[in-house]
């Protein structure tokens, strides 16, 4: 029977399996015969999209035909049998009014990450593993506008867009003589040349946050992509590590001045210690100070405690801000007056009153 509440699949050789249910990690009682009997099971999943998994090849990272996405390693890398990671996707899309409902988002909030998306901001979404980037950015991309032409590059294709105008691409591995292979960075100088209006990359980790930031800086207005970091600075950080690691003969003023004129908005997820997912702070990129890259929160999540269950408890609160850099760019797309009303309710749940003009 097919369920709908399990996320992950972990299976750590024959004799341990895990699913995550709603945020936790639980030991299930599914056991396998042997190692022999997982290879096989391995094999035929990974057989079903013309991949292979053996000794010679013994890394495998795929899409499966639901659109799952399947990581196995087998031995001799893996030394207790094969491990096999499932992540599976709702076939349901979740919005931001269910993520609302969640408690990942308040209706503030909701609204904030709304008029982002609608006034065509360059977002990043930063975040550990499994903590929902890729939810909230196929949530954004709901409010992007449906006559836009939009080209998503993936390793894994995991984004659910659903706009009518939409390219999908997925980077190719090497093949076992070593190639054919298509890298992230060859998707997004290629689909410069297929006149998108929005690049979407579901993940920046490699030679192409320099690609990722050209395009930004040149007329593609609305981009967005996600990476792993801990906050949004240390996000910021990640970009410039990758920038300058693939282009180190570039100084570190001009990257910054590259990442100022790019990034207009960081968007940090976590998942809490009691397994539920948070936007933990949205942030706009200000400019530079000397060499010091400037930001500042527009909204964090604040923590106030936890319920008889375990369950934290808290609040989405603005942080004074009433102006914020954006405006110009809401107002030119007629979201300015709206715009107030989200930033006068983020900042009275905070207790701020709004200055006299």
């Amino acid at each position: 029977m097919e369920r709908d509440d399990i996320n992950d699949i972990m299976v750590n050789g024959p004799h341990q399996v895990y699913a995550e249910y709603n945020g936790r990690m639980q030991l299930t009682t599914v056991e396998f015969r042997d190692q022999q009997q997982l290879m096989n099971i391995c094999q035929r999943l990974v057989g079903q999209v013309g991949r292979r998994i053996d000794e010679a090849s013994p890394i495998c990272d795929a899409r499966l035909l639901d659109g799952s996405r399947i990581n196995v390693i087998a031995p001799p890398l893996a030394l207790e049998g094969p491990v096999l990671t499932i992540r599976k996707f709702k076939k349901d899309r979740l919005t931001l009014d269910q993520l609302q409902k969640f408690g990942a988002v308040s209706k503030p909030l909701a609204e904030l990450i709304q008029i982002i998306g609608h006034i065509r901001c360059n977002v990043l979404i930063s975040g550990g593993t499994g903590s929902g980037k890729t939810t909230l950015l196929n949530c954004l991309t709901r409010y992007i506008d449906t006559t836009e032409r939009i080209i998503t590059c993936e390793d894994t294709a995991e984004l659910q867009l659903q706009q009518p105008h939409v390219v999908r691409l997925e980077t190719r591995p090497p093949s076992l003589e070593g190639a054919g292979e298509i890298t992230m960075r060859d998707l997004i100088k290629n689909c410069l040349r297929m006149r998108p209006e929005r690049i979407i990359v579901g993940e920046v980790r490699g030679a192409e946050a320099m690609d990722l930031l050209q395009a930004m800086n040149t007329g593609h207005d609305g981009s967005m992509g996600t990476v792993h970091a801990n906050n949004a600075r240390e996000a910021i950080g990640r970009i410039e590590a990758l920038v300058n690691m693939n282009a180190s003969n570039l100084p570190i003023r001009v990257i910054r001045d590259m990442i100022v004129s790019s990034i207009d908005i960081v968007i940090q997820v976590e998942r809490l210690r009691d397994g539920s997912r948070r936007v933990m702070s949205v942030s706009e990129v200000l400019g530079l100070e000397g060499d010091t890259l400037v930001m500042q929160d527009l909204a964090i999540f604040k923590i106030i405690g936890e319920d008889d269950n375990g369950r934290l408890k808290g609040q989405h609160i603005g942080t004074g801000i009433y102006r914020p850099r954006l405006w110009e760019r809401a107002r030119y797309f007629n979201e300015d007056a709206r715009l107030e009303n989200v930033m006068d309710a983020l900042n009275a749940e905070a207790g701020q009153s709004k200055p006299r003009e």
